[in-house]
């Protein structure tokens, strides 16, 4: 009987370690997957087509310009520029991608939340102040960020950024996923199309139905390009 100490201390052991085993994604097979919008390439990965690796060139992994300014001439005073798969093939299951955030004096990047990323900002020019929300409870975290500072919104919080500062300013970021996703809050709940009904989110808001009217009526402008 007690031989069979050891042999079942093994097997719980196994079964513990199985799911930390299998929890993470299987490492990559192939250098990279350069994506292409061309079916008879034949190999279908993260919603992009590879492209034949034998026609991959320099050019797939390179993108200029950005380090030219935006134009901030919106309702917002923001311009998220979005480098991704789509402009960028190379980051095909790279599981990573950049945006530039240029502001105006007074500019702000609204409450907003990326559903398959963490966002790592880093302040290249200007003054912001930026937070994130967190789950129920809702703690809000805030911070004011000077050149050179870095902050990290963590996967999916609602997070936002406005300039503080009197004259222009840029950020970049990064996140751990190659199409993050982003969901404005206010656009999301009074521009969504179609629209949310308005029973709903006069309860939920506890605000008189026609400010709830008057809301959706609203042109909620999107800064991310």
């Amino acid at each position: 009987m007690m031989r069979s100490v050891p042999y079942l201390v093994t097997l719980a052991l196994l079964a513990l370690a199985f799911p930390f085993a299998s929890a993470f994604d299987p490492s990559a097979l192939q250098d990279f997957c350069v994506a292409v919008n061309d079916s008879s390439s034949g190999v279908f990965v993260n919603g992009k087509f590879c492209k034949d690796p034998n026609l991959v060139r320099v050019d797939d992994f390179f993108l200029p310009g950005l380090d030219i300014p935006r134009s901030t001439s919106n309702p917002l005073g923001s311009n998220v520029t979005r480098i991704t798969v789509d402009n960028l093939p190379g980051l095909n299951t790279l599981d990573i991608s950049l945006a530039r955030l240029d502001f105006a004096p007074n500019g702000v990047n609204p409450p907003h939340t990326h559903p398959r990323a963490t966002e790592v900002l880093q302040v290249l020019e200007g003054t912001l102040y930026a937070g994130f929300v967190t789950s129920n409870p809702n703690r809000l975290f805030t911070k004011i960020l000077h050149k050179g500072d870095v902050i990290v919104f963590p996967f999916s919080l609602i997070h936002f950024e406005i300039n503080i500062g009197e004259t222009n300013a840029v950020a970049l970021s990064r996140f751990n996923s190659q199409n993050p996703g982003v969901i404005t809050i206010a656009n999301a709940v009074f521009g969504s199309d179609p629209l949310i009904n308005a029973d709903v989110l006069t309860k939920a808001f506890q605000l008189d139905k026609n400010v709830i009217e008057y809301l959706q009526k609203q042109i909620w402008w999107n800064n991310n390009n």
